[in-house]
């Protein structure tokens, strides 16, 4: 049985500004659940950077509520945040002069104090987390020799290693080729069946998400949010609907006994 870990009741995510708020989406009503892969997908402008960054915790809902693991998520503490939400943004690590290893050392900072100190348990941690994610041959390069492929593998590692029960990335693919794309996709998928955990992303690999995602979120400005399995999305046809104005098809057909779904790019003449 799906245990869920996040639920989000009649919320409203946008800005406030000293005299106005600005509403980029309203009313969603949705749950996330432990173990699955859950990816967001709309175009641009629709609001999911809005959103990611509302379900974090860097910006505050305009209205309704985020429940996260039984408890809203205004009740929680900055430090107790940090042992509960683990985030992979989109931007570029530019560091230098640390080891991969130690850029994972990172993610036990709510553990370890203000020195940062790793004891034993800790090391262990940071090793499973780099072991599960297979950078294990990576641990003594430099952050800055990576390619953006195994750069954010090393920030999945990091996320990994804070141990939270949810972990929310930006766009995680945006700066890959398409062999790491999916690879990273994969790996994502496996982490949430083999940690249990709650991994939610945005991103603009349709094609991707439909075939590896446990859930899909559809976002726009006219609909808000709809969510459901791939598989039903298709059927019902609710990805036609709601891609049919952005100049993409749905091929859905049996291939060898499941369901495959492909996007079709409609080129006008």
């Amino acid at each position: 049985m799906k245990h869920p870990t996040i639920e989000i009741k009649a919320l409203s995510t946008g800005y406030r500004g000293k005299n106005n708020v600005t509403v980029v989406a309203h009313d969603i009503n949705a749950t996330i659940y432990g173990g699955e892969l859950t990816c967001l997908l709309g175009p641009n402008g629709a609001g999911k950077s809005t959103l990611l960054r509302t379900l974090s915790a860097f910006l505050p809902p305009v209205s309704g509520d985020i429940i996260i693991m039984g408890r809203n998520l205004k009740d929680y503490s900055d430090k107790e945040l940090a042992k509960v939400i683990g985030v992979v943004l989109t931007e570029k690590t530019d560091l230098r002069n640390m080891t991969v290893e130690d850029l994972v050392g990172l993610g036990r900072s709510p553990y370890t104090g203000f020195w940062g100190t790793l004891q034993e348990h800790d090391r262990q941690t940071v090793s499973e987390a780099i072991e599960m994610v297979g950078i294990t041959a990576l641990k003594d390069r430099m952050v800055q020799t990576l390619s953006d492929g195994e750069r954010q593998k090393v920030m999945i590692a990091k996320a990994l290693a804070q141990e939270t029960p949810v972990i929310f990335l930006d766009e995680p693919t945006a700066f890959l080729d398409f062999p790491s794309k999916v690879e990273l996709m994969q790996l994502l998928h496996r982490l949430s069946r083999t940690t249990g955990k709650t991994i939610f992303l945005s991103t603009h690999d349709l094609e991707l998400a439909l075939q590896i995602a446990d859930t899909i979120w559809l976002m726009d400005q006219t609909n808000g949010v709809i969510t459901g399995t791939p598989e039903k999305l298709a059927t019902d046809g609710t990805l036609s609907r709601f891609f049919s104005q952005r100049g993409i098809e749905f091929d859905i057909h049996n291939v060898e006994g499941s369901l495959c779904i492909i996007p079709k790019l409609k080129i006008e003449k």
